[in-house]
């Protein structure tokens, strides 16, 4: 590193300072999106124009862009940090009235509540997509957080067996997205035994055991790598879930066997 005067910051301090993880910062690397120097002792070091390409990654990710998506623009006309600012302004002021949206959405069903009035599952359904949802992981950060746990739970020749099965990705994760607003529904009611929770504990199971193929050990697995993930706190962080809605559809699951069986 040069001997200016200019602060770096490690990985975990750039992650933190960023709201990241140090996880994200070795893809953006591995991607070329960013180049941090190194010290004489090899550990990576964050200083002022590293810190201005991750600001710049990291607008155009919130915009939407995938990283291919983001190298790609780097390279074109938003190079530039004013560039780039214009069009953070530009997006800030479009979040700001989907702000305003949700912001009149609370306070109409704050007073349909004093009113005595009862919200809907669609009312409620509307007002968790419109209020509490935020922009969920990407596909390039779970594959940091998940692939070495995969590789950790799983052998090659499982793992070749989960990958040979027919998967739509874009039809798994629309109803995975659904299923969790309607979980994190049910679970705001209180009541795993409901049948919402019930219902929702159904159309999970059924999609885990698209992934399983049904079986036990697979499940093990699955579980397994879903609990590491939990225990990181940095990908907990990001993840689109948490380990209480996890266990509040587990005892929906509890519930619904107990209603079939009885």
């Amino acid at each position: 590193m040069s001997g200016s005067d200019a602060r770096y910051l490690s990985a975990a301090e750039a992650a933190k300072a960023l709201g990241v993880t140090t996880r994200a910062l070795r893809v953006y690397e591995q991607k070329g999106l960013v180049r941090p120097q190194r010290t004489s002792g090899g550990w990576r070091a964050y200083g002022p124009e590293a810190l201005a390409r991750l600001h710049q990654v990291l607008t155009l990710k919130r915009m939407g862009l995938s990283l291919a998506g983001v190298g790609e623009v780097l390279q074109g006309r938003l190079a530039d940090l004013a560039d780039l600012l214009a069009l953070q302004e530009e997006a800030l002021s479009l979040r700001r009235a989907e702000t305003d949206r949700a912001l009149q959405l609370v306070r109409r069903t704050r007073a349909r509540l004093a009113a005595g009035q009862t919200l809907s599952v669609e009312d409620l359904t509307t007002l968790t997509r419109e209020t509490t949802m935020t922009k969920p992981i990407d596909e390039d950060e779970m594959k940091a957080v998940f692939n070495p746990l995969i590789r950790k739970h799983f052998d090659a020749e499982s793992l070749a067996a989960v990958r040979a099965r027919p998967y739509d990705q874009t039809a798994i994760t629309r109803a995975w997205d659904a299923v969790i607003a309607d979980a994190k529904i049910a679970m705001a009611k209180g009541d795993p035994a409901t049948p919402e929770a019930m219902d929702v504990a159904r159309r999970w199971r059924d999609l885990v055991g698209q992934f399983t193929g049904g079986g036990p050990r697979v499940a093990e697995r699955t579980a397994g790598v879903w609990r590491d993930a939990f225990a990181d706190p940095d990908a907990a962080a990001r993840l689109p879930f948490g380990p209480e809605l996890m266990d509040f559809v587990r005892r929906a699951g509890e519930a619904l066997q107990a209603r079939d069986r009885g």
